[in-house]
């Protein structure tokens, strides 16, 4: 039968999900912004500030199985490739102003991702007051491994978090520390956009973001998920 399309369409985009052989299938990425009161910090803010959100393309994941290691291209255009460890919810059942104590009703379960950020980039749009795109939405530029389903992920909002750039420690804190909790981005979120499901929620990252280079490997967990390894490769 002839497609009704111009092209062939790309794959459906997914990642793995712990002790199972079905796949998650992504429809958007959100990512939280200055989630953690010392990262805040660390870029130059203060305070609980109102929670703030920008986009990646389903198609930047990079879905690393439990036990790999997956690789990224170092990209272009930047000198200053930063990590950002986060746990990701994924959403299983979409809505509405969804109110915070519901939250966990839209829960499919959690992962560990990487919020890679040309802060080169992302520093330059934020002086000229123009949007962090280029610094935040490129290909390869979020990194996740398997989904644990939420009954199986333990005490989520209490779990550790951290990040080991080639054995050495980067960033070390606690989930606990968000400013804005899973249930109040959540709730935050879908005052503005009907959630999905297959959507993808980067909840924001501890202090301790650096720089990486080609050869670099990155090891990145939370208590009770799949620990994620990414290496930094040559640019494409």
């Amino acid at each position: 039968m002839a497609s009704d399309h111009v092209f062939s369409p790309a794959p459906v985009v997914s990642v793995p999900v712990a002790g199972s052989a079905a796949r998650f299938p992504v429809h958007r990425i959100y990512c939280v912004g200055r989630n953690y009161e010392e990262h805040a910090k660390e870029m130059g803010f203060t305070g609980r500030e109102p929670p703030f959100f920008f986009m990646k393309p389903a198609d930047a994941v990079v879905a690393v199985e439990a036990g790999q290691t997956g690789r990224i291209a170092y990209p272009s255009l930047t000198r200053n490739l930063h990590h950002e460890i986060e746990l990701v919810v994924a959403i299983g059942t979409g809505g509405r102003n969804i109110k915070a104590a519901d939250a966990h009703k839209h829960i499919f379960g959690y992962a560990v991702g990487l919020d890679m950020t040309r802060r080169d980039l992302q520093n330059d749009m934020k002086k000229q007051g123009r949007p962090w795109d280029i610094g935040k939405s490129f290909e390869q530029s979020a990194p996740i491994g398997p989904i644990v389903p939420a009954a199986e992920a333990g005490d989520i909002e209490h779990a550790a978090i951290w990040l080991k750039v080639n054995g050495a420690d980067r960033q070390k804190s606690d989930v606990g520390k968000l400013i804005w909790n899973i249930g109040e981005t959540i709730e935050h979120l879908s005052a503005a956009w009907e959630l999905q499901p297959g959507d993808l929620i980067y909840t924001g990252t501890p202090e301790g973001v650096a720089a990486v280079v080609a050869g670099d490997t990155m090891e990145g967990g939370v208590a009770g998920l799949p620990t994620l390894t990414v290496q930094v490769a040559a640019a494409a």
